[in-house]
């Protein structure tokens, strides 16, 4: 009976304990002979699908432990899905982290009654490099310069609100008079392409540009896409024959400009759920950076046309800090744009 009794104590204790003993352990014991996901806040077959296999086929050698890493795909709402899971499903003990559209720190700012997660409760990683945006239409579309989007409807594909091919061109309709109108729904990057195709869509308004250099360089070449213009507070290195999209004439309205492309420095932010144990946290981070300089990665990122370019944990959670800290009438009126679709 004593015996029994004593025998209910321990496992009690230990069942008490476990958790702790887990986050107590070293990095590298925790990752030996584990298989980790990479998720991939898209469908397959687009640029964040892209850039998300890639780091999961070179990153796991830099990794304590040398986890295998998988990766996963969870569509749904420009990262919308996955940023829920995240904040309330996904494991927090460093086996799940997650490249995320760049739109995902700024939709609970600009949308949040679809939101379910605080971004400044995730651990950033870092970003690959910053992004760019720019209006693309196909070769039959109505489209042929900047001008056109002033003239005459431009039907727009786009996932959901929080991702720039939806948001981008409401705010130039508001603020500069551009005549887009969006179909949202489709899931991914790449269900886009192919309702362009289909001429369900005439072109898309904020694509990134490192995925149409990866997804469409050849569509380009042939002239069946072609790049209309480009949104941001100033060009790119690659688009310095490309119109940019004016940033409005009053501070009020440049200020918008800018909130709205603040995600442009984001990239495409890798993170991981909130309570990871700090040894896991970094070892994860110094992994992300080595990766970045791995020779293999890089040549197989170039023949990818995919930009590195390392944006910083640091430099993320900065900029996460002051777009928290946008007036809240900038906000207002933010929010009310992005409702008027």
């Amino acid at each position: 009976m004593v015996w029994s009794i004593c025998t209910r104590i321990f496992f009690s204790l230990y069942l008490i304990m476990c958790p702790t003993w887990s986050y107590a352990q070293s990095a590298s014991d925790f990752y030996k002979g584990r298989t980790i996901f990479l998720q991939i806040g898209s469908g397959s077959g687009g640029g964040y699908d892209i850039i998300g296999r890639l780091f999961a086929r070179f990153m796991g050698p830099y990794i304590e432990g040398y986890p295998k890493i998988v990766p996963q795909n969870v569509p749904g709402g420009g990262s919308l899905a996955m940023a829920n899971n995240f904040a309330n499903i996904v494991p927090r003990d460093g086996s799940v982290f997650g490249i995320f559209n760049t739109g995902m720190i700024l939709t609970p700012l600009l949308t949040p009654s679809v939101v379910k997660y605080d971004p400044r409760k995730f651990n950033f990683i870092g970003a690959p490099a910053r992004e760019a945006h720019v209006l693309i239409a196909w070769h039959t579309a109505p489209i042929t310069n900047i001008e056109d989007v002033f003239k005459r409807e431009i039907i727009v594909g786009a996932t959901a609100p929080g991702g720039a091919p939806f948001d981008y061109p409401l705010l130039t309709n508001e603020l500069l008079g551009t005549k887009f109108r969006v179909v949202t729904g489709y899931r991914s990057s790449h269900e886009s392409r192919l309702a362009m195709e289909r001429g369900e869509v005439h072109a898309l308004a904020g694509h990134g540009w490192a995925a149409v250099k990866s997804d469409f360089v050849d569509d380009i070449a042939t002239g069946r896409i072609r790049v209309i213009a480009a949104f941001g507070m100033q060009k790119h290195h690659d688009l310095e024959n490309v119109p940019l999209f004016p940033i409005g004439n009053s501070e009020e309205e440049h200020q918008l400009f800018n909130l709205m492309y603040s995600r442009q420095i984001t990239g495409r932010p890798f993170l991981t759920p909130p309570d990871v144990p700090k040894n896991r946290l970094d070892t994860l981070r110094k992994a992300f950076v080595e990766t970045m300089k791995d020779k293999n990665f890089l040549t197989d990122a170039e023949k990818l046309n995919i930009d590195i370019d390392p944006v910083s944990n640091d430099e993320l959670e900065r900029l996460v800090t002051e777009l928290y800290a946008v007036p809240r009438p900038i906000l207002d009126r933010m929010q009310k744009i992005l409702q008027s679709n």
